[in-house]
């Protein structure tokens, strides 16, 4: 990975703890079974890139650009996402465990989050318009100043949003999901 920029290429069981990997770009790349935790990918640029079954947990990705990037049963723990670039931000995840990790701030719409585990992840004042959460854990996640217009929160759990302080309009939740709503009233639905 000495090379600055990086095209068309797979990176499979590298193990970079407690690395920095700065100034570098990754264009149609493939990483798998890689553990680059605890490591700094400041100012790096990845575009059209995907993660699979990678320990991504704790690392810096301060001023780092994410341009069409998928990561498909990663462990992404404590990632502060809305250090990321803002230009062109477009991820998806499915089968990730996401817990701590932070979007504050980042417009991210029509965003797939898919059978990922979001705890305590913070969403204060993102755009997920036209998100959608399919089978997504939200327990403890914070909403807050967030745009929810559109979002699909049909098969999602354990979520609390206060509808009075996220715009929703036309968002969907199953009947299920309503108590989660309805969670600062402390009323009882049977």
């Amino acid at each position: 990975m000495e090379d600055l920029i990086h095209i068309q290429k797979t990176f499979e069981k590298v193990d970079w703890i407690n690395k920095r990997i700065n100034h570098r770009e990754f264009e149609d790349c493939t990483f798998k079974n890689c553990d680059f935790s605890n490591s700094d990918f400041s100012n790096n640029s990845f575009m059209d890139c995907e993660f699979i079954d990678c320990n991504l947990s704790m690392i810096d990705l301060t001023a780092t650009s994410m341009k069409t990037v998928g990561f498909r049963n990663c462990k992404l723990l404590g990632i502060h996402f809305n250090k990321c670039t803002d230009f062109l931000f477009t991820v998806t995840f499915q089968d990730c465990v996401l817990d701590y990790s932070s979007f504050a701030n980042k417009k991210m719409p029509k965003t797939k989050f898919n059978s990922c585990s979001l705890k305590e992840v913070t969403f204060t004042g993102a755009n997920l318009t036209q998100s959608s959460f399919e089978n997504c854990n939200l327990d403890n996640a914070i909403f807050n100043d967030t745009l929810l217009a559109g979002v699909d929160f049909t098969s999602a759990y354990n979520y609390r949003i206060d509808p009075e302080f996220n715009p929703m309009k036309k968002a969907k939740f199953s009947m299920q999901g309503i108590p989660g709503l309805l969670d600062k009233y402390d009323i009882k639905i049977v």
